[in-house]
């Protein structure tokens, strides 16, 4: 990997470091999201600077952040746009929405209704717009971070399973430390800390073509494949009691998250390569939200991240993965 690179992202993160304290795993996940070009859901109770980070990331990196406030009378069209009427013009314009931009926070996603997050996920995945039969690409690079609120949960509507899927990792986030509330409140009581503009969103899109190019040797995505399938059939990493416990396991699309995280992770730490412990490392974030816990489960306190905790366990990592790669190295 190339060392500038490796110190633009060190940079990007003492920029960030400069406003928000603490949270480094939350961070970590949100860099390793933009160089694998995934989103994140993000669980968190209020005030714990989920949109602080994403806004100061936004700032030094000079790409364009919106936040959507999701409230229950949002339309899909206060998302994506819409066809606006100009009557000096006689003709109809289009005005794109707040998810064009490079960082989109949607904030308390569970508040709005069905119909206002599927045209959200549609976008994810998609990365585009149609409006009125005219196809609008959102920005490059694109990432969108969604946060939950697990209090105050009435009148709200849960996403569904399937939609979730569409999230590379979902990453929780708790409170702060007595030192770290402490070094909050000097920072936020006195004077604003200048954020410079340390990269940009061109060299943030060679960044991820870079992290694409990171090696992967067979026996990692052997792993990753082992793992979510123990998910679906936990009897297979011997753990014949927890199949009561799932009612659905994860999607390939977590075997490919595990792979692209993992990758992204290893680039993250300045490596050319990726190791075992890359993978593992983003392996709750990328499977929690994909395992459903069955009512059984439920009732007797075992939750997703039991569950996954508990199959990591049972399906050893790879030992030795780097043979093949150190040998074309020396050849």
């Amino acid at each position: 990997m190339a060392s500038g690179a490796h110190e633009g992202l060190e940079h990007l993160l003492y920029e960030v470091k400069k406003v928000v304290v603490g949270q480094d795993h939350f961070l970590e996940r949100v860099l390793v999201a933009l160089l694998a070009g995934g989103h994140l859901l993000v669980e968190g109770v209020p005030g714990l600077a989920k949109t602080l980070t994403v806004s100061t990331l936004a700032r030094a990196m000079q790409g364009s952040f919106k936040r959507i406030q999701f409230t229950p009378d949002l339309v899909p069209a206060d998302l994506v746009g819409t066809r606006v009427y100009n009557q000096k013009s006689g003709e109809f314009s289009t005005v794109l929405g707040p998810v064009f931009a490079n960082l989109v926070l949607a904030d308390e996603i569970n508040r709005a209704p069905a119909k206002v997050q599927s045209a959200l996920l549609e976008v994810m995945q998609e990365r585009q717009v149609t409006i009125a039969g005219e196809s609008h690409p959102v920005p490059k690079p694109f990432v969108v971070m969604a946060t939950q609120n697990p209090i105050e949960t009435e009148g709200t509507y849960a996403l569904p399973e399937a939609q979730v899927d569409r999230f590379m990792m979902k990453v929780l986030v708790g409170y702060p430390s007595e030192d770290e509330e402490f070094v909050i409140v000097q920072r936020v009581t006195g004077m604003a800390a200048a954020i410079g503009a340390v990269t940009t969103t061109d060299e943030l899109l060679a960044m991820q073509a870079q992290a694409r190019k990171i090696y992967i040797d067979p026996a990692l995505v052997t792993y990753a494949v082992r793992l979510v399938a123990a998910t679906r059939d936990p009897g297979r990493a011997g753990l014949h009691s927890h199949s009561r416990f799932i009612l659905y396991g994860a999607s390939p699309r977590a075997t490919i998250g595990l792979i692209e995280a993992g990758r992204a992770l290893a680039y993250l730490r300045g490596r050319d390569y990726a190791l075992p412990a890359d993978v593992v490392d983003v392996a709750a974030d990328v499977l929690r939200h994909r395992v459903v816990p069955s009512y059984e489960a439920l009732a007797e306190g075992v939750g997703a991240d039991d569950l996954v905790r508990d199959i990591m366990r049972a399906v050893p990592a790879p030992e030795k993965v780097l043979e093949r790669h150190d040998r074309a190295a020396n050849a």
